[in-house]
């Protein structure tokens, strides 16, 4: 009898992550595919693409399962999975995440939010939704994203054996770091608790058409001299896919304007406005944050003086900034 659920054309089960660097999608991809051949006598394999090494920038990890009778000969990124894993819910501003998945395919997303928000955001109408607050379980537990989302993955995989995975977490931690592997371990299994799943369509209907992404430029559009038309500091940056989950919350009321947050801030994302102090005389004050820019470094909290800035959960400012105007932040030129 088969062990796993679905298959596709060449007899394999595919799930592909998607993240950011420094979440963990390339340990975690790395421990599935173990726990599938290791664990339960299955061929499989792993791999992660992604560009310059470097916290937030754009990161894949692939994973194939397949019954030990059948070989795995297909190497390339996976294109129409069964499952994705979305490390970082704010990814689908620059990613097509839920590219290519396929007819009751299931999309699990780190978020705090309800279903029907974050369906509206991946343009997903049919398949199923998962959501765990990852992030706000490996906070309270001392932990990485990675393993919660490990935790949630093995809840949708209801193939392998979420035991197989505490043992290959227990070998991944207990040598170099023994004192992560009980943190560690009930992070998972607060992930495989606190997932929640909504079903959102018929399983027959398409979910996401795959198109692969094409080149923007070749020999025969090359714009003259190779120039560069989208610049580092183009209006049209948005630098909200490098965040991890937290943002700066700025405190007007509490700021003496020092300006020691703006001079340790990487992307200048910092406003300020001109006018006449008490006594009359120009100085510059400053109004708010501009989160497009904002990669949620916090550097700026650590440099402030007071207790003008202070971190919070990226959910939580967008609640504040609707909900209290004067924490404003712009966006594309207009106010949020």
């Amino acid at each position: 009898m088969s062990m796993l659920p679905h298959k596709n054309e060449l007899g394999l089960y595919e799930i592909r992550l998607e993240s950011i660097g420094g979440l963990g999608a390339n340990l975690a991809g790395k421990m599935l595919a173990e726990v599938g051949v290791i664990g339960h006598g299955m061929n499989g394999s792993n791999f992660s693409s992604y560009g310059s090494e470097k916290k937030g920038s754009p990161v894949k990890s692939f994973i194939r399962y397949c019954e030990s009778d059948v070989e795995i000969r297909d190497h390339s990124p996976i294109e129409q999975p069964h499952v994705i894993g979305v490390f970082h819910e704010t990814l689908y501003k620059s990613v097509d995440v839920v590219n290519g998945l396929r007819p009751g395919g299931i999309v699990l997303v780190n978020s705090a939010r309800d279903f029907a928000q974050v369906a509206q955001d991946l343009n997903l109408r049919t398949g199923t939704l998962a959501i765990v607050d990852a992030l706000g379980i490996s906070v309270e537990e001392k932990t990485r994203v990675n393993t919660a989302m490990l935790g949630a993955l093995f809840r949708i995989c209801d193939f392998l054996d979420p035991e197989s995975m505490r043992t290959v977490i227990r070998r991944t931690f207990e040598k170099k770091v023994p004192h992560l592997v009980e943190p560690n371990l009930r992070t998972f299994d607060r992930g495989y608790e606190e997932v929640r799943f909504e079903h959102l369509g018929s399983d027959s209907e398409p979910i996401s058409v795959f198109r692969r992404a094409e080149p923007l430029l070749g020999y025969l559009t090359q714009e003259a001299g190779g120039l560069l038309s989208a610049t580092a500091n183009s209006v049209l940056k948005d630098l909200s896919g490098s965040r991890q989950g937290y943002l700066p919350e700025f405190k007007v009321d509490q700021c003496i304007h020092c300006a020691a947050c703006d001079t340790v801030c990487p992307d200048l994302c910092f406003v300020w406005e001109k006018r006449p102090d008490k006594k009359g005389n120009p100085q510059m004050f400053l109004t708010g944050i501009d989160y497009q820019y904002c990669k949620g470094c916090l550097k700026c909290v650590e440099a402030c003086p007071t207790d003008a800035l202070g971190d919070m959960r990226e959910e939580q400012g967008y609640a504040e900034l609707h909900r209290k105007p004067q924490h404003f932040a712009y966006v594309s030129g207009g106010r949020v």
